[in-house]
């Protein structure tokens, strides 16, 4: 019984590990490891607002660009600025912002919100074509056929769970 509870946990280990592989090479094949931190708050923004861009641990100037405002340069001894997204940015779009200290370079995203600065904003965005109406997965009436047979396979799982357990009550000294 004790070798199944640690080939239990093994297998979980193996099938958490196996799905968090991909994830990892993904980021260290993405080469955007620096030895400084950065960051746009927030990640998500309507156009025409405005984002403060963070960096830390750069002893430099930093120049920070990208597509959707013009470049803003951090100042050495600073840790952050703000920069204003243009008006023309396209709802919905992901924009690279790419933050420069001496010689390195990193890079994060920052997504284009539906809306303008200080209406509601709308992300993630609305669904652009319409939605198939309809009865949808409903049952209009009782199938007694289905009734009987998912009450037979309960009543076998459950008999069987039992049997199991009365045979192995017995088996606790192996």
């Amino acid at each position: 019984m004790h070798a199944i509870r640690v080939a239990s946990a093994a297998l979980l280990g193996v099938t958490a590990l196996a799905f968090t592989a991909p994830t990892a090479q993904a980021a260290v094949m993405d080469n955007n490891v620096t030895s400084f931190g950065f960051s746009v708050v927030p990640s998500t923004i309507a156009a025409g607002g405005q984002v403060t861009l963070r960096v830390d641990g750069c002893n430099d100037d930093t120049r920070v660009s990208s597509g959707v405002f013009d470049p803003v340069i951090i100042p050495e001894g600073h840790s952050s600025a703000r920069a204003k997204v243009d008006w023309d940015a396209r709802p919905g779009a992901t924009y690279r912002v790419t933050f420069t200290c001496g010689g390195e370079s990193g890079h994060t995203d920052l997504t284009i919100a539906i809306g303008r600065p200080g209406e509601p904003t709308q992300y993630p965005l609305p669904v652009q074509r319409g939605v198939q109406a309809g009865e949808g997965g409903s049952v209009a009436g009782f199938d007694l056929k289905e009734i009987g047979l998912g009450a037979a396979l309960v009543a076998g799982s459950l008999t069987v769970a039992y049997g199991f357990s009365r045979r192995r009550s017995g088996d606790d000294n192996a």
